[in-house]
């Protein structure tokens, strides 16, 4: 069964073009040499501040920035352990050398198994 790893970050609004010049970098990285099945990047247009939590509030929003929701499809949890560990060690996307153009701090992520697919 598959591996998800989804993320979601505050992107300032005007950087909507360096994102996704970013983003097809990255997913050429993640597919072509790292094992990653496919890589999906969604930017924000319906995403309302909700009263208690929302996605604008998980990331601390400002009126700047747009909500971006993505995933990356692993073939397993296996796969993607090794193909986030070269990440890591991966000069391309170290901060210091190549920044994100969105505060990281503020990003939330994690691993999720697939439960349903239909």
């Amino acid at each position: 069964m598959s591996y998800i790893d989804g993320f979601v970050v505050a992107v300032p609004t005007a950087n909507k073009e360096q994102y996704k010049e970013y983003a097809k970098h990255c997913i050429k990285i993640f597919k072509e040499e790292y094992g990653a099945l496919s890589c999906t990047e969604c930017w924000g247009e319906d995403v309302p501040n909700g009263e208690v939590t929302s996605f604008p509030q998980a990331v601390q929003a400002k009126d700047d920035e747009t909500v971006v929701f993505s995933w990356i499809t692993w073939p397993s949890k296996e796969a993607r352990d090794s193909g986030m560990q070269k990440c890591m060690n991966d000069p391309r996307f170290d901060p210091k050398t190549a920044p994100m153009p969105f505060d990281g701090k503020r990003m939330i992520y994690g691993g999720f198994e697939v439960l349903v697919d239909e």
